[in-house]
């Protein structure tokens, strides 16, 4: 299932992305008399199974009634969407975590995950503008998977750590990276505002299947800069949920950035580095999870 929200009014609405189009779940369960129907991202990732098989239902229901719901049916080219997750809990990030990634900036592979965070104020929508902060100079794209967290998790193993997951989503991890490697420290460069742009989908894990072999993009401008499969990950997925939690627990809802692949501007020769500016599209594309694309403005 592929969830997202959509902006009314100024409230986030949650939406069911079908082949008929996006399904806004408040108006077909009104309409519908939907019962026990969630009606917010986070209410349907900490209930799990059980909410999205009544939003299922409902999807399969207001299919196929058709004419009499049309009013909760939504062109996806006419909303403006929010970031797939709207509130997490936590935005914790895996540095260095593509070998070939790893390579190009000239950098020890890591003997154990390298983990920063993010903060809730770098979170943005597909299609939203990014702002291009005028403290860096050096802004640069990083195609990455997420993995949002279903279910508390706190010492978990490794062959169990995907139970604990609800699902997938693209992000540009935006770095400034002026600003990143100012200090030994990353977190300056990684969380201005808008600097992670989520979705456009929340995708439930059982429709991803294998999370450690999927294709995944960044396109600038049209050309592909980043073309690569998460199986380069040095650290897979259920490696890094199981180590996190060893740590500290995890909630539901809570956002894990996996790193990125080979082709950042920083991973070129210096005198070919162009980094981002005024006006460039960038599209993240992960196999199963569509498209994220924003574009950079300059600060006024």
């Amino acid at each position: 299932m592929k969830l997202l929200n959509y902006i009314k009014n100024g409230q986030y609405r949650l939406g069911i992305r079908t082949d008929s189009g996006v399904l806004d779940v408040e108006s077909a369960a009104r309409e519908l008399s939907g019962k026990d129907v969630p009606k917010t991202i986070h209410e349907v990732i900490e209930r799990g199974a059980s909410a999205t098989d009544v939003l299922q239902s409902l999807a399969e229901r207001a299919t196929a009634v058709g004419d009499p719901i049309n009013s909760s049916w939504l062109n996806e080219e006419d909303i403006q969407l929010g970031p797939c997750v709207t509130n997490p809990g936590k935005i914790i990030c895996v540095g260095l975590n593509y070998r070939k990634h790893a390579e190009e900036t000239n950098s020890p592979v890591p003997e154990f995950p390298i983990l920063f965070n993010k903060f809730g104020n770098a979170l943005a929508g597909h299609k939203d503008d990014i702002v291009l902060p005028n403290v860096s100079q050096k802004v640069d794209y990083e195609a990455e998977l997420v993995i949002v967290i279903g279910k508390k998790a706190k010492n978990v193993s490794k062959d169990d750590a995907l139970d604990y997951v609800f699902g997938y989503c693209n992000v540009n991890d935006l770095s400034a990276r002026d600003l990143q490697l100012r200090t030994s420290q990353w977190l300056l460069g990684k969380t201005c505002d808008g600097f992670s742009p989520l979705g456009p989908y929340l995708v439930t894990a059982d429709e991803v299947g294998n999370p450690n072999d999927l294709s995944i993009k960044a396109i600038v401008n049209g050309e592909v800069r980043q073309n690569s499969n998460t199986n380069d990950m040095i650290f897979r997925c259920d490696e890094i949920v199981s180590y996190i939690s060893r740590h500290f627990t995890l909630l539901p809802g809570d956002l894990i950035l996996t790193g990125t692949p080979e082709g950042v501007v920083m991973g070129y020769p210096p005198e070919k580095q162009a980094y981002l500016k005024d006006g460039d599209v960038v599209t993240i594309e992960i196999e199963k999870l569509g498209s994220l694309t924003n574009r950079l403005v300059a600060e006024k």
